[in-house]
């Protein structure tokens, strides 16, 4: 669902003021986010991304940023904030947390091939490699504490059959607990539409602002099952392959890794059908909305139940 603040010109040109980025060439609304608003900003210093955070807590925006700026300095293709004369990354604008970063070239692709999806594999390990660094962490908010919580609350909303699949997954995912697996900085919503592609060159990775400390094989499982799944749900191994291999080539897997690697797969379904299950029954107010098909993930992750058997057929033997 995407959450649209309309600003007007003389507001922006006031918050601009703030940085030395020269002054305002225009600037476009994008519509397609799913959080928060966005705009391009051309200035007569460069381009920009301009963001208004509509929902996440103001006091979290400075780890996000933070991690944005330090992962970019270690070589991430991501977009570095612009810090603005007031010495803070963040501002306000139009009445809400905002801030600038710098705009990253490229495109989106709703259907990848192998090589994009190989590109995709080798920066998320080096993300996760880079992202020891930091020196920071944050629980993510909506792992297994909020996906029952997020469940008694559609309660009454699910037909039978979905009520079923909820309700068996979860007890499912309530048998593994997976404390000893590797763990760090995740990006936690690396779908395709995150990700700005020049060819098959991985030009950014844009959206950060669900980052958090978290196994690292679930971050990877959330992006396989969105970069590699077919429209049926079902997992397309040529993709699935080439990204795996391509993230091992950076970050080998653990063998615990490999045994959980099922498991994580139909978390990540669970946690994304759930989330557009939300924003389906309980949509927020804004100027421009849409909201995804929660459909997507209810089949990925039925396929992902199905699938089990040859799911750990995705990798070359390792550690």
């Amino acid at each position: 669902m995407s959450v649209f603040t309309r600003i007007e010109e003389t507001e922006l040109v006031a918050f601009l003021n703030g940085y030395a980025i020269g002054t305002l060439r225009s600037f476009t609304g994008i519509e397609s986010g799913i959080e928060n608003t966005n705009y391009f900003v051309s200035t007569t210093g460069g381009e920009y991304v301009l963001t208004l955070f509509e929902t996440v807590d103001p006091h979290e925006l400075p780890f996000f940023l933070d991690l944005m700026a330090y992962l970019a300095e270690q070589g991430i293709p991501c977009a570095h904030p612009v810090r603005p004369q007031s010495g803070s990354y963040i501002g306000t604008l139009h009445g809400k947390p905002a801030a600038l970063v710098m705009r990253l070239y490229g495109r989106s692709v709703t259907a990848p091939t192998a090589a994009q999806c190989a590109a995709i594999g080798a920066v998320l390990a080096q993300l996760h490699v880079a992202g020891k660094g930091f020196g920071r962490s944050r629980p993510n908010p909506r792992g297994p504490h909020w996906w029952r919580a997020t469940a008694e609350r559609l309660k009454g909303h699910l037909d039978a059959a979905d009520s079923a699949l909820l309700a068996e997954e979860l007890r499912f995912q309530g048998l593994y607990r997976f404390a000893d697996l590797p763990r760090g900085i995740i990006h936690a919503d690396l779908f395709r539409d995150n990700a700005l592609l020049d060819g098959d060159r991985l030009a950014g990775v844009i959206d950060f602002y669900y980052a958090c400390s978290d196994t690292w094989l679930y971050d990877l499982a959330i992006t396989v099952n969105d970069w590699a799944s077919t429209e049926t749900g079902a997992l397309d191994l040529t993709r699935a392959q080439a990204l795996v291999t391509a993230y091992q080539s950076v970050r080998p897997l653990t063998s615990i890794e490999r045994g959980a690697w099922p498991v994580m797969l139909r978390g990540a379904a669970l946690r994304f059908w759930l989330s557009r299950l939300t924003d389906l029954h309980f949509p927020r107010a804004g100027e421009l909305t849409h909201t995804k098909d929660p459909l997507v993930f209810a089949r990925i992750l039925r396929e992902r139940r199905r699938e089990t058997p040859r799911l750990r057929a995705l990798w070359r033997p390792g550690p």
